[in-house]
């Protein structure tokens, strides 16, 4: 098939690399030439892996271009729009600005039997306004809402088999003509039997934020565990093992530490919140307002336990800390726990060096007066005290006799939990975890 993808970032460009990847003719659009002009050399403009050899090999069959020319989506069959909705500035709720631009721009091209296909996470009851706007464009064409559920660090993967479609159509019918057209579009992952969902178009767009909200308040609730494991001297990795052997509940997304981050969870709980204000639901989801202050409220947290491991002051005291990305695998900084606590941390008058595999020259953007250093070893060189804050692999695997060698004193807070406490305590460290005594 002919897919039009509008909106190359992190979303479009994974999405438009697997689609060709799946055997469709694909052409991705972007009004930012940067962008263009390196997705069309193979360059990606974030760190995801294994998107860069992807790139390479369907540009090499010709299966996908890159442009800034909207009248490049003229003779597709199908139209996905994935740009971004960033929370508004000052306000909690969504800015789809972006996702009527991309609908606006696409609306001269359709043609009978198109279908648009919204993979931006939206507000519930976004979706049905813009289905009037195409069938009053094009009368034989329809939108569907068919939410994206890709974990950063794992993106190819889980667009190319991700484990369940979920597509929202007007009235939603299975029998609905856009249905046949996206299965031809997911073809091989239906055919290895992937489960597929049709709803109408509000529930497909509240999939992706109940799914988020509930994910985030999995982890809120247990690092509020977390801090009355602290209070009581009680074990937070044991409880969350205990509590994870219930079924009903399951080991995954238990693991208390600093919290959240990155461009999805916070920003989707803040925009659901606003939403079910606007629809006279807000006290429903009142309790997320809990979960964002539970999160947040960790950042603070690591701070205090970082002046007590150095006992009592962080005034010029070298911290190194290990990570800025917001999680593993990735080069996004948006929101990340690691780089909000080195910022605390200098603030406090602590001298603050962040080291990361990716993430540095986003981070740098971002907090200009941070020091960073990419060397892990000359990062952690002379240091007071190390922060555990992102787990990378380089930072789990760290030997602490050897590190040992390199600090100035034996001082760890694994903001993780993910550490061997007594192996780092057997070395001479001073280990301080999260929730554990």
């Amino acid at each position: 098939m002919r897919i039009s993808v509008i909106g190359c970032g992190y979303l479009g460009a994974v999405h438009a690399a697997c689609m060709a990847k799946l055997g469709h003719d694909v052409v991705g659009i972007d009004v930012d030439e940067q962008k263009i002009a390196a997705l069309s050399n193979a360059t990606a403009p974030f760190y995801e892996p294994g998107l860069v050899d992807l790139l390479e090999e369907v540009q090499l069959t010709g299966s996908l271009s890159f442009t800034t020319d909207m009248t490049a989506a003229a003779g597709c069959d199908v139209h996905f729009i994935c740009v971004g909705t960033p929370q508004k500035k000052g306000e909690n709720g969504a800015d789809v600005s972006y996702v009527d631009a991309a609908l606006y721009g696409i609306l001269p091209h359709l043609k009978a039997g198109n279908i648009v296909v919204g993979k931006s996470t939206v507000p519930v009851g976004t979706a049905s306004r813009l289905s009037a706007v195409v069938t009053g464009a094009e009368p034989l064409a329809h939108l569907v809402w068919n939410p994206e559920f890709l974990r950063e660090g794992h993106a190819v993967a889980d667009t190319i088999r991700p484990d369940r479609f979920v597509y929202g159509v007007d009235g939603g019918a299975e029998d609905h003509p856009a249905v046949d057209v996206l299965d031809e579009v997911y073809a091989a992952a239906l055919d290895s039997g992937i489960p597929r969902l049709v709803t109408d178009h509000p529930t497909a767009e509240l999939v992706k934020t109940a799914a988020n909200s509930f994910l985030a308040t999995k982890i809120s609730f247990i690092n509020a565990m977390a801090e009355v494991c602290e209070a009581t001297g009680a074990d937070v990795t044991q409880l969350a093992d205990a509590i994870g052997m219930d079924d009903r509940i399951g080991r995954k997304f238990l693991n208390a530490g600093i919290g959240f981050g990155g461009g999805c969870l916070p920003k989707d709980i803040r925009a659901f919140m606003a939403r079910a204000g606007e629809l006279g639901a807000d006290q429903a989801l009142t309790f997320l307002r809990e979960v964002d202050a539970i999160n947040m409220r960790r950042r603070g947290r690591v701070v205090e336990l970082a002046r007590e491991l150095c006992g009592g002051t962080l005034m010029g005291q070298r911290i190194t800390v290990l990570g800025a990305a917001f999680k593993p695998n990735s080069d996004d900084v948006r929101d990340s726990p690691a780089l909000s606590i080195a910022a605390q941390l200098q603030l406090q008058g602590a001298v603050v060096t962040v080291t990361d595999p990716k993430a540095l020259d986003n981070a740098a953007k971002r907090f200009p007066e941070l020091h960073y250093e990419s060397d892990l070893d000359e990062a952690i060189n002379g240091a007071d005290a190390l922060l555990l804050l992102t787990e990378w692999k380089a930072h789990t695997d760290l030997d602490p006799h050897s590190v040992g060698d390199l600090v100035t004193s034996r001082r760890m807070l694994d903001g993780r939990n993910i550490l061997d406490a007594t192996k780092w305590r057997s070395a001479g460290w001073t280990y301080r975890g999260l929730g554990r005594p």
